[in-house]
């Protein structure tokens, strides 16, 4: 399975298995968490067999259980910041898909563990992403007609509406999916987030998804 497979499988999970991350499976998730951390320059950092952070209300009123592993978004404070951690946690979460794991990304519904991770300086937690062995695969969501995520004229290469389908397949935050793509001429592309809380994450997951389905040679982001 690749990255674009996943994607089109993958699905939130929230119930998750007692079993425990094998040592192989764990250096393949530190290895690619590496990489990603190079060229996105975020922090991002695997925690193993940590229960605290979901074993609270919160964590039982969004329906989690089992989740005793999670990936910690985190990096320095900028007004890109949580745009990288949905574009670059989505990476790792298809990755994570093609080991056979399941994930979900998590904002609000967790404890903070500060021991669990570290922090330097002018870093924070964004978010989180429960990873582990998943109960189940999870429930596909509905999206939104094509039109009201996309803008482009009549004739708009095939690309472009490969790279919406894509983008459509990408998980938001209550599955709003407020964000939208418009093709403002030739192969040049622009991605406004809507508004509402984790949209600038939100929008960082779509334009990870809209890269892998539309192919980044064919475009390039508007500036």
């Amino acid at each position: 399975m690749d990255l674009k497979q996943a994607a089109q499988v993958r699905n939130s999970v929230r119930a998750y298995l007692e079993k425990p991350l094998s040592s192989s499976t764990k250096a393949a998730l530190e290895k690619k968490i590496a990489e990603v951390n190079k060229k996105s320059g975020l922090h991002i950092q695997l925690v193993t067999d940590e229960p605290k952070a979901f074993d609270s209300f919160m964590a039982h009123y969004g329906k989690f259980s089992g989740v005793k592993n999670y990936i910690a978004m985190i990096g320095k404070t900028d007004k890109d910041l949580q745009e990288k951690c949905g574009y670059y946690g989505e990476e790792l979460v298809l990755f994570a898909k093609t080991l056979g794991l399941g994930t979900c990304w998590v904002a609000l519904t967790y404890k903070k563990i500060s021991a669990a991770y570290t922090l330097d300086e002018g870093e924070k937690l964004v978010l989180v992403i429960a990873i582990g062995h998943g109960a189940n695969d999870g429930t596909p969501h509905t999206n939104r007609p094509r039109n009201e995520v996309a803008e482009a004229p009549v004739n708009a290469p095939s690309w472009f509406w490969e790279g919406i389908e894509g983008a459509l397949l990408a998980p938001t935050a209550l599955n709003q999916q407020k964000f939208r793509f418009i093709l403002t001429g030739g192969n040049t592309v622009k991605a406004e987030a809507g508004r509402g809380f984790y949209s600038k994450i939100d929008l960082g997951i779509a334009k990870y998804h809209f890269e892998l389905f539309a192919g980044k040679q064919n475009f390039e982001w508007a500036k």
